[in-house]
């Protein structure tokens, strides 16, 4: 069975280095790791492209701007009333409590996960990926890509507690931020392209490391 770290060298081997999560400022990253919640990026680019175009990709317009306006932008990425009131919930609170984005990341690492994930509407990865991508501190991203994959080479149940799985990675990895960046950014390459629902293991770059590929590649033999 493959160490962590050698797997994620061989996925950067195969892939290269990502340099993901998109977005040109943290107030776009922070607005995307809400956006993309139960939605493909896709749609999530749409909304944003809408927001740049509105000149509301700032601190000061999120908290401000009315939720219908906020919502019409957003329309594209699916539950955008619900995820309207979520951006514009947080970037109030950040307005309010700290007046910038850079004050409000200027803590520790736990302390800003924790305030986050105290925000309605704002779950683990949410709060991961926005410590992650945006704050720019080494805490490892959980996601539904992940889940898959980690059950299909190591054999771990998907249903697995979040922080539990995201503790498996963090014990055996460094804390490095641009590891965490990249590995998470691995996954969903490969979860895209090759560890689908249906998979396309004959494909895929780690099939020889892999026991669910093994198991499919031993019941056609």
């Amino acid at each position: 069975m493959l160490e962590l770290e050698e797997l994620y060298k061989k996925l950067r081997d195969n892939f290269g280095y990502l340099n993901w999560w998109p977005g040109d400022t943290k107030v776009e990253i922070v607005v995307g790791a809400i956006l993309t919640q139960n939605t493909a990026w896709k749609n999530v680019e749409k909304a944003i492209k809408n927001l740049r175009e509105r000149k509301m990709l700032s601190l000061g317009r999120l908290a401000s701007t009315e939720l219908k306006e906020l919502e019409d932008a957003i329309r594209p990425s699916g539950f955008y009333k619900q995820k309207a009131k979520r951006l514009s919930n947080l970037f109030k609170y950040i307005k309010k409590n700290y007046s910038t984005l850079e004050r409000f990341f200027d803590k520790g690492k736990n302390e800003l996960r924790n305030e986050l994930l105290n925000l309605n509407g704002i779950g683990n990865e949410t709060a991961d990926s926005i410590v992650l991508y945006a704050a720019e501190k080494p805490t490892f991203v959980i996601d539904t890509y992940t889940r898959r994959i980690m059950n299909r080479v190591y054999g771990i149940d998907e249903e697995i507690e979040y922080n539990k799985l995201k503790e498996y990675f963090e014990s055996r990895l460094r804390p490095d931020l641009e590891l965490y960046k990249d590995f998470h950014a691995q996954f969903v390459e490969l979860g895209k392209r090759f560890c689908k629902k249906k998979p396309l293991c004959d494909e895929c770059p780690i099939r020889d490391h892999c026991r669910y590929a093994s198991k499919k590649i031993k019941t056609h033999e």
